[in-house]
């Protein structure tokens, strides 16, 4: 038995005043498939919050689940979606975009995002029809390396994807703490004004279950229902995202979940900082690698959950410890006093 898990953010199981939603509502009865008025009241609410009166909410259970539908409805069977090596529908979806029948145009990155101009020596490269035609660029923010796009580089990416026809999806899983990243200037309207299509994930920042999907282009809202029941996302009992959606954002507990989780983070950042240990990438959100003697690795995963990342160099590897909106201070501290005693 460890003594605590920086496995991931969604161990817990959800906020107490998403349980409360949930109970105080049980037993109301309402309509099916997302048209409850509990979701009804989440989709009104998150378009305020956008500034977007014009977006398209959907509800769905998962972040893959998310990816692998609107990238589906997005494309068609001879387009392509473009994405860094690092992105989550490459790396960690088990073929689930390729299994629509869409190939994914990977590039390098170090940190995890994308640049305008690497976006278009893609579209240079794909030059008739002997070849897919890229369609949609994939981002994350923040991205699966913890790191953040800033506000001048999202709106650049928007500018090279209107020039070669492509949309802009961002895959939200973290988007709160991307958002609330103490070095981030983008603001939760910002992103109707860059992107087509992106979702708001619930799952790793509070909810029990669930991710909104936001379809902010127009072109991309009609039929979209139809792509959601095909593959198995239009719920029955929709209401069980809906209402923690109410929950997540009535009182803007979605945006203070993640700065919690991210405080935690920078604590624990801190103090394997100055502990003497580098890091793999610079996150200021809730995902940190710091690079680790293989020994000490070791012994820490005997009393810690956490993944090893990635081999660094021989005897070095660089771990992730990710922390929630529920990570006690105690426990961080417990941690970095165990990696000073068991690296000394």
């Amino acid at each position: 038995m460890t003594k605590y898990s920086f496995f991931n953010d969604y161990s817990e199981g959800a906020h107490p005043d998403l349980l409360a939603v949930l109970a105080r509502t049980n037993l109301d009865q309402e309509d099916g498939y997302g048209k409850d008025s509990l979701c009804q009241q989440a989709e009104a609410l998150i378009r305020e919050k956008l500034g977007s009166p014009q977006a398209a909410v959907h509800f769905v259970s998962g972040g893959t689940q998310a990816n692998q539908i609107v990238l589906a409805a997005l494309l068609r069977p001879y387009e392509s979606v473009i994405a860094a090596v690092t992105a989550h529908i490459a790396v960690h979806e088990s073929g689930a975009i390729e299994a629509t029948g869409h190939k994914i145009n990977t590039v390098p990155s170090q940190d995890g995002k994308l640049r305008p101009e690497q976006v278009q020596a893609v579209v240079d490269e794909h030059t008739d029809e002997h070849m897919v035609k890229p369609r949609v660029v994939f981002i994350s923010n923040s991205t699966e390396v913890g790191t953040i796009y800033r506000r001048d580089e999202l709106l650049a990416l928007a500018q090279v994807c209107r020039a070669n026809g492509l949309y802009l999806y961002l895959d939200g899983a973290r988007l709160g703490c991307g958002l609330m990243s103490a070095e981030s200037d983008v603001q939760f309207s910002d992103l109707c004004t860059a992107l087509d299509a992106f979702y708001i994930g619930g799952t790793k920042n509070g909810a029990l279950i669930g991710e909104a999907i936001i379809l902010q282009n127009p072109q991309l809202q009609a039929g979209f229902r139809h792509h959601l029941k095909q593959r198995g996302a239009l719920l029955a009992k929709g209401r069980l995202i809906g209402s923690q959606f109410l929950g997540l954002f009535e009182r803007d507990l979605y945006f203070q979940l993640a700065r919690r989780a991210n405080a935690a983070a920078g604590r624990l950042a801190a103090g394997i900082k100055a502990a003497g240990y580098p890091f793999l990438t610079h996150s200021t959100t809730n995902q940190i690698f710091p690079i680790l003697p293989d020994a000490l690795i070791e012994r820490l995963q005997a009393l810690y959950g956490f993944y090893v990342w990635a081999r660094v160099r021989p005897g070095f590897s660089a771990v992730r410890l990710v922390t929630s909106w529920a990570t006690p201070d105690e426990k961080v501290d417990e941690f970095l006093e165990d990696l000073r005693r068991l690296g000394a």
